[in-house]
């Protein structure tokens, strides 16, 4: 009787031992295949390969418990591949995009440069044009110079290798120090500048950098405003943000390229024929890295306004 009473413990015992020998090799198997898998998307160089894999291999799911956490965690990691190459990939598209650009807006200087240059090898060449095409020369020169000058520190500013100093700065000394350079320019002109705002009011900045975004937003209303023109800046501070408003009497942005007009290297309808295109986006960034904003609205034929506000607190 007492072997009787044992063969059914031995026979749920070897039942046990069964079942657990079919769950380890099952185990086995779905680690095997999530080891292949790793394997396939690791030796994929086509992220729409990489992507089809994963849709496939996401649609078998397993039962509940540590190899579907598993296969969660894997998945996790194989989604963050794609969309890591989706953005290797539209950063190589812009970087292509911006060498062409770059390409394009040299070219023009250097061509002229090059065309005047041999001009000035002609000895029977009068003095008033000898004059004229050296003052070119200077004109293009200039216009590389802030070009490539520009490129680079936009380029630090992608990098993320500039820290911005932000401390309360003077509006007032802001604007002053950013039309310096656009006096002269203006004069010749004919255009005026005026300048209303609390001589006290003052905003939260780095006031080198944007004493530079406020030039090139100035730079962009001189270039669109014709000859004996106007530019007009105002400002003030509140408890929430301070504003600072630049707006000309010039021809206007047309309504299809407002949208556009921050984008790097885009030229609208009426942009003039030195214009480079990344002025207003090189403002924008630094003022975007200060917690502000831009805004822009236009009239053809009667101005444009640009609205720079800049907060005190997060927004």
């Amino acid at each position: 009787m007492g072997e009787e009473n044992k063969l059914p413990a031995y026979a749920f015992l070897g039942l046990i031992l069964i079942i657990s020998v079919l769950f380890n090799v099952m185990r086995y198997v779905h680690i095997k295949k999530l080891s292949e898998y790793l394997i396939k998307i690791q030796n994929l160089n086509s992220n729409e390969e990489l992507k089809s894999v994963y849709w496939n291999m996401s649609l078998k799911s397993y039962s509940e418990g540590e190899l579907s956490i598993l296969k969660t965690e894997v998945y996790k990691v194989t989604r963050m591949l794609i969309e890591q190459k989706e953005r290797l990939l539209a950063d190589k598209t812009f970087l292509a995009d911006s060498l062409a650009d770059i390409s394009h807006q040299l070219k023009t200087p250097l061509t002229s440069l090059t065309v005047m240059a041999d001009l000035l090898e002609e000895r029977e060449l009068p003095d008033e044009k000898r004059a004229e095409f050296t003052q070119n020369i200077h004109v293009q020169l200039n216009r590389i110079e802030w070009l490539v000058s520009t490129l680079l520190k936009m380029s630090k500013l992608d990098a993320g290798t500039i820290c911005l100093n932000l401390r309360n700065c003077n509006i007032k000394k802001l604007t002053d120090r950013a039309f310096s350079h656009l006096l002269i320019p203006m004069e010749l002109k004919n255009q005026s500048l005026i300048v209303e705002g609390d001589l006290k009011a003052g905003c939260i900045c780095d006031e080198n950098w944007t004493a530079e975004a406020i030039a090139n937003i100035a730079k962009n209303c001189m270039e669109h405003t014709g000859d004996g023109g106007y530019i007009k800046v105002t400002y003030d501070e509140n408890a929430i943000y301070s504003k600072i408003v630049i707006e000309d009497n010039g021809i206007g942005i047309d309504s299809e390229d407002l949208p556009h007009i921050f984008e790097r290297f885009y030229k609208g309808k009426n942009s003039s024929s030195d214009s480079v295109g990344i002025g207003l986006a090189f403002a924008r960034q630094i003022i975007a890295m200060e917690n502000g904003t831009i805004d822009v609205s236009s009239i053809i034929n009667s101005g444009t306004r640009f609205e720079i506000r800049l907060y005190k607190t997060v927004v």
